[in-house]
């Protein structure tokens, strides 16, 4: 009689072990189609950019100059990359991962936001990547980075987007708005290549790693290419609007940020350039720039992301604190020289 009740106990837990074989199976069948997924993803993206991916080495008086990546964004050899790459340089050499090599002229660099754009001499039509929306990232989107990472040719690697809107500081000290920060690795040698959405579009120009940290890597947005990009093709340089201050942020005191409805910060004027349009508008030193065509400047950065290429040549109105009043003064920024 006891032989009974053992023989189903092994039934009920061979049963078991059935369903349980059954339910992993199911399980690991899901995991390889979703790593089959990411895998099609992240291999169709470096088959399709790919070929629009060259080496990118600058051409200086004494030679061979900076190295990196770039990426090609017009059949008809306009190239994407950076600004630290190009190094100054007028001429560059670009090879393909096919190793064709094509001399290339530097049509314009903007060392403000890491961008420079050049022109390929090349006989034929060349494979390009087209430019995405950068606005249309959020974080935990997969990206694709394709470069040249310590001279390893066409090297491909994937992340996701870890923050959006971060800003970054260039080498001219200006601040790059819009910055994209991803986890997708980088390596000195992939600066100017391209960071790639799921839909083969290039959403953003790899710039710069942060050393000693772990999966911290920025790209300049695609929209901020984009107008750097009609900038160069159309002046061969970006316009920025120049007033002569040099100017530093400042806290403003909670009394007078009340009795002059300011902000918590704004730009103090410690020097203006004798003939500058600050100058003959009369602004002064120790003046506090808190508004610029009613919109608030809380510091130096946000006053230089407001001078831009619109504000050249046309009218404005200057708000700032002197002597605890806030008072309003019209003045037309020029053309920054350089």
């Amino acid at each position: 009689m006891s032989a009974i009740p053992n023989k189903v106990s092994f039934l009920s837990a061979a049963a078991r072990l059935h369903d349980e074989d059954a339910l992993r199976s199911r399980i690991e069948s899901g995991d390889d189609r979703l790593l089959d997924a990411y895998s099609q993803t992240v291999s169709g993206v470096a088959e399709t950019v790919g070929p629009a991916v060259v080496r990118v080495e600058s051409l200086g008086k004494s030679g061979r100059g900076g190295t990196g990546s770039g990426v090609i964004i017009s059949s008809d050899g306009f190239v994407l990359t950076n600004s630290h790459v190009v190094q100054g340089a007028t001429a560059a050499r670009l090879t393909t991962p096919e190793q064709q090599t094509f001399e290339a002229r530097v049509i314009g660099d903007d060392p403000h936001t890491d961008l420079a754009l050049l022109h390929a001499n090349a006989p034929v039509k060349l494979p390009y990547a087209s430019l995405g929306n950068s606005k249309t990232l959020k974080p935990g989107h997969l990206v694709v980075a394709i470069g040249n990472p310590l001279g390893f040719e066409s090297t491909v690697t994937a992340g996701v987007v870890s923050a959006l809107g971060r800003s970054l500081r260039s080498q001219s000290g200006r601040l790059i708005d819009d910055v994209i920060q991803t986890d997708a690795a980088l390596n000195p040698g992939n600066s100017g290549g391209p960071l790639v959405n799921s839909r083969d579009e290039v959403v953003g120009i790899n710039t710069a790693v942060i050393m000693g940290a772990q999966g911290i890597c920025f790209a300049v947005a695609s929209n901020t290419a984009s107008f750097v990009l009609s900038e160069l093709v159309r002046h061969g340089r970006v316009r920025r609007a120049f007033v002569g201050v040099a100017a530093q942020t400042i806290s403003i005191p909670r009394r007078l940020q009340l009795a002059a409805e300011t902000g918590a910060s704004g730009a103090m004027i410690n020097g203006i350039e004798p003939g500058s349009p600050a100058d003959k508008a009369g602004l002064l030193t120790r003046d506090i720039l808190v508004a610029l065509d009613g919109r608030p400047i809380e510091g130096v950065d946000e006053l230089l992301r407001r001078l831009n290429g619109e504000q050249i040549g046309r009218s404005v109105t200057v708000s700032l604190l002197r002597g605890g009043r806030r008072i309003d003064i019209g003045l037309t920024p020029v053309e920054r020289a350089n």
